[in-house]
């Protein structure tokens, strides 16, 4: 779905506190995090604006921000 949410609280909901002391605290994660937001933004400022883009570059873009997720995912649960 065009423009949905994938912020870190809306994609992990049970992990919303755990989210913010980490990037408190965790220079990496806080990076990664920026690094995500970033990535997320620009694909959904895309999307909705009907920019025009490859097929490719979005889809790479989507798997940078997937990339990033799973790596937060896991600094999160270990």
């Amino acid at each position: 779905m065009l423009g949905e949410p994938h912020d870190l609280p809306h994609e992990f909901p049970r992990l919303a506190n755990q989210i913010d002391q980490r990037t408190e605290i965790d220079p990496l994660f806080a990076e990664l995090s920026e690094q995500y937001h970033q990535i997320d933004d620009e694909i959904r400022r895309l999307e909705l604006a009907g920019s025009p883009i490859s097929d490719q570059h979005l889809q790479g873009m989507k798997l940078n921000r997937l990339r990033l997720k799973d790596q937060l995912y896991d600094l999160l649960t270990r």
